[in-house]
């Protein structure tokens, strides 16, 4: 009984403590495991405002801002921030990194998710031979190439406990994967969306990322699995936990969106709630099987119907939150595992070197040499090859996992971030030289690249708008085109009143046929002529007179959800 009290009278008196909070002396960034939440935000405000003020500098750059995360994560770490004495202790101490990281894994799984969301198997339709050929090529060359390295650096840099084949497939899929959130934004800050490169770009983009994920599945079941069956057992669980999903879940979830009429007004409150329940229920399975929890949430994000806008609605709903908050204290973390104070010798740094050449000769050649093959130019195939070299935050995942399961020492995991972070860094400025705007090749409507143009197809296409604009005039001179602009959802309605009213119906009496009794004398023909130019004429009166062709236009924004 005594014990009792004493530990009753001990809460007692930290809960007497606390309510007095900052006037009575208490240093709010102490760590406190019953109150972790004001060290926690602290930590979140540090974070976002750091990763901001450095966005503010590197977008004049048109640099994305996952380099100014990543960054602001290397200064706060032992890099530059934690050499101040006594900053880590309280602003980052070891105590309160768990809550910290649990929060940043939530963030990596509703990522997923959203990245799963972008996925548009469409896309790859449409040019699926150029984008199957460019993003097997991307993926091969730096397997092999990351394979090759992953020797010397096994030898000099890990720990012999750690198993060589499981560095080797982590080094490899570090090398072989593409960002492809930030090669969307890349597209949209220079403006390729529309052109032969960027849409290709795009096809291959996703692809890799498909690919990419799946490799990471499979290297965190090789590495948790006890021995070569058990790895075997967890692959056949996630392929028939995917299959499961792509043909019972999404058709299920396509009928619930239906039934909500999610479709057609967005997600319902309800519809959300089963996403949410989706989304962690298939990273809980996944997780327990052996696989990383954010393979279930990538998969999640597939299988969400893409009908009526409902993807680019989830994505909208989620990605503002994910994209400030959630994402900045993955990256942070990030950075302060990253300790750029371990590049101590000049043979660190050769390796370093040859980390970032190797996966910029390994991605570049592979894609350039591919997209040449496919038809593209040399100065087109370059800027393929420049763009799928891109990698930023999917590589950084990719490490941080292989650093969690202890794959890679700090040092290598070191290493390469600086190297994601120097080809993500030298993608735009690249792109940029080569690929100029007075050489840029528009794509066709559709997203399917140009065919090449001859006099056959202009005649029967009619190329020229002005050519077509006279043959609609002599066919009917009334005619006229006007363009209206509405700035604002609003004014639709508005403006159908309006067309309503000028869209008179035109009476039959208005058109009376030949009538049968005609002249004997007039020749047969005639009589048919005459006949057929009426009925012309009455078709052409029935017509409704005025006809309207609608376009959307959607300002491209920062948001991955506008491209």
């Amino acid at each position: 009984m005594p014990q009792y009290s004493d530990t009753i009278l001990l809460f007692k008196k930290r809960a007497a403590t606390g309510e007095g909070g900052l006037l009575t002396g208490i240093d709010p960034s102490a760590f406190d495991v019953s109150d972790p939440l004001r060290l926690w935000i602290i930590q979140v405000g540090v974070i976002i405002m750091m990763a901001q003020l450095l966005s503010l500098g590197l977008r004049r750059l048109k640099q994305p801002k996952v380099i100014a995360e990543v960054l602001g994560g290397i200064l706060l770490g032992p890099t530059a921030f934690g050499r101040i004495p006594g900053f880590t202790n309280h602003i980052f101490p070891e105590d309160s990194l768990p809550y910290l990281s649990l929060v940043a894994n939530i963030g990596l799984c509703l990522f997923l998710f959203i990245v799963g969301l972008e996925i548009d198997a469409s896309i790859i339709k449409r040019n699926a031979r150029m984008s199957v050929i460019v993003s097997f090529a991307g993926m091969a060359l730096p397997f092999g190439l990351g394979s090759a390295l992953s020797i010397p650096l096994y030898n000099h840099f890990i720990d012999p406990s750690v198993q060589f084949t499981h560095f080797m497939l982590f080094t490899g899929v570090a090398y072989s994967i593409t960002a492809f959130p930030v090669l969307c934004r890349i597209l949209t800050e220079l403006k390729l969306l529309d052109t032969t490169v960027g849409i290709i770009v795009l096809s291959a983009g996703v692809g890799n990322d498909v690919v990419g994920w799946t490799l990471l599945a499979l290297s965190v079941a090789l590495v948790n699995a006890g021995s070569g069956l058990t790895a075997l057992w967890i692959l056949f669980t996630c392929l028939a936990f995917t299959l499961f999903l792509i043909f019972v879940v999404k058709r299920v979830m396509l009928w619930l969106a239906r039934s909500t009429g999610s479709t057609d007004n967005g997600p319902t409150m309800f519809y959300m709630t089963v996403v949410m329940i989706l989304l962690w229920a298939c990273a809980f399975f996944t997780d327990i099987v052996g696989v990383n929890a954010i393979f279930g949430a990538f998969l999640a994000g597939i299988i969400v119907p893409r009908e009526g806008g409902l993807a680019i609605a989830l994505t909208e709903k989620l990605e503002d939150m994910v994209s400030i908050v959630f994402l900045p204290l993955y990256f942070t973390i990030s950075g302060l595992n990253t300790n750029l104070g371990l590049l101590d010798n000049g043979i660190t740094w050769a390796f370093t070197i040859a980390i970032a050449c190797l996966a910029f000769c390994g991605k570049f050649g592979g894609c350039t040499i591919a997209a040449r093959l496919s038809g593209f130019s040399w100065r087109e195939a370059s800027t393929v090859g420049a763009l799928m070299s891109c990698k930023g935050l999917v590589e950084l995942i990719v490490l941080n996992v292989g650093l969690q399961a202890g794959i890679l020492s700090q040092r290598v995991f070191s290493m390469f971030v600086l190297e994601a972070l120097t080809l993500t860094f030298i993608t735009t400025p690249l792109v940029t030289i080569l690929y100029p705007p007075d050489r840029r090749t528009i794509a066709a409507p559709g997203g399917a690249l140009p065919q090449i143009r001859t006099r056959d197809t202009e005649s029967e296409e009619g190329v020229s708008d002005d050519k077509q604009s006279m043959m609609v005039n002599e066919e009917y001179p009334w005619r006229h085109r006007f363009t209206v602009v509405l700035d604002r959802l609003e004014h639709i309605p508005c403006m159908m009143a309006l067309t309503q009213l000028v869209r008179l119906p035109v009476p039959e009496h208005h058109f009376s046929p030949p009538s049968p009794t005609t002249n004997t004398t007039t020749s047969t023909t005639n009589t048919a002529a005459t006949i057929v130019a009426n009925t012309k004429t009455a078709s052409r009166l029935r017509t409704p007179k005025v006809s309207i062709n609608a376009l959307r236009l959607i300002e491209l924004s920062d948001r991955t959800s506008a491209v």
